[in-house]
């Protein structure tokens, strides 16, 4: 019955899901704002990109568009996930990377209410997204650049009224044991339920955990498999899983990744594990990748200058 139920509540949940993106390609279709207009001026644009975006402290008055790949975009008409809501909270504020596409602002708000069903979870604690017009940050992340990438900690809020001195303090839990070759005690089967629903949702491109996060799942999973295809195993990613959402429907100016390989990619998580455990010994023809510089204008989209200029 137990598992009857919080299917059901999956099912559910990507139902509203269907109705929010219909809103929203309504509401895109509607936006009176201009369209960031694509621009040659970038061309030869050898400024540093995180050097124009990371300062920029709010949206560009255009129609909400993400531009570009999720490590070589940027965004126009960002929407800014409120600091509380009744399911989630924003974390570490002074970042100012609570900005996303309007999809992604509704998935939040999707993905939070499932989360709050499970036991011991008031909703999500919510890290980066993206920064108010996308692009490059100053720090961290080399994706996170168009809207359409989550951070989502792992650990369970037990309350939603955190100051924002406490958002900036609290930190997350690392679900991982031998280097993240298998998950440790913090790790629940509501980590699952939770995981389940993110990848089941239609929006999702694929989300990053820890190999023995993802192994853990392969050995959880009954019935239905499909939704194991989008968890895949990636470095760190054991403090909070990142969740890559599609190209929202028009998005011209957007570039999907490359879906994952057919299959539930169990295998290819082992195999990650098996390399975490036994190290393979480092490949004698290899040759060392040349360095490369800073990301500038010129080899972001052309609507990134119209999106960076825009009052």
């Amino acid at each position: 019955m137990g598992s009857i139920l919080k299917t059901g509540l999956i099912l559910a949940m990507l139902g509203g899901v269907a109705g929010c993106r219909d809103a929203d390609v309504s509401r895109a279709a509607s936006d009176p704002r201009p369209a960031a207009t694509v621009s040659a001026q970038n061309t030869g644009d050898t400024r540093v990109a995180k050097e124009v975006f990371g300062h920029i402290p709010a949206a560009s008055n255009q129609r909400s568009e993400p531009f570009g790949g999720y490590s070589r975009g940027c965004q126009a008409g960002a929407v800014q996930l409120p600091e509380t809501g009744i399911t989630w909270q924003a974390m570490r504020l002074s970042r100012n990377r609570n900005w996303a596409q309007p999809d992604t602002i509704d998935y939040v708000r999707d993905l939070s209410r499932f989360a709050a069903t499970l036991p011991g979870w008031e909703g999500l604690y919510i890290g980066d997204m993206s920064q108010p017009r996308g692009g490059p940050m100053l720090t961290g992340h080399a994706s996170h650049q168009t809207g359409l990438d989550i951070d989502v900690w792992m650990l369970p809020p037990d309350r939603l009224n955190l100051s924002a001195a406490e958002r900036e303090s609290l930190s997350s839990i690392s679900m991982r044991r031998a280097r993240g070759a298998y998950t440790n005690d913090n790790w629940t089967e509501q980590h699952m339920q939770l995981l389940r629903a993110a990848a089941s949702d239609p929006r999702t491109a694929r989300i990053f955990v820890f190999p023995g996060a993802k192994v853990a799942m392969c050995n959880w999973a009954t019935g239905d498999r499909s939704w194991l295809n989008k968890i895949r195993p990636w470095y760190g990613h054991h403090y909070h899983f990142h969740v890559r959402l599609r190209c929202p429907e028009g998005a011209s100016g957007c570039t999907n990744q490359a879906p994952p390989p057919p299959g539930d990619g169990c295998a290819d998580a082992q195999s990650w594990v098996n390399n975490i455990l036994n190290p393979p010994p480092p490949d004698p023809n290899a040759t060392a990748s040349p360095p490369r510089g800073p990301v500038t204008m010129a080899s972001l989209p052309g609507q990134c200058l119209s999106v960076a200029q825009s009052q």
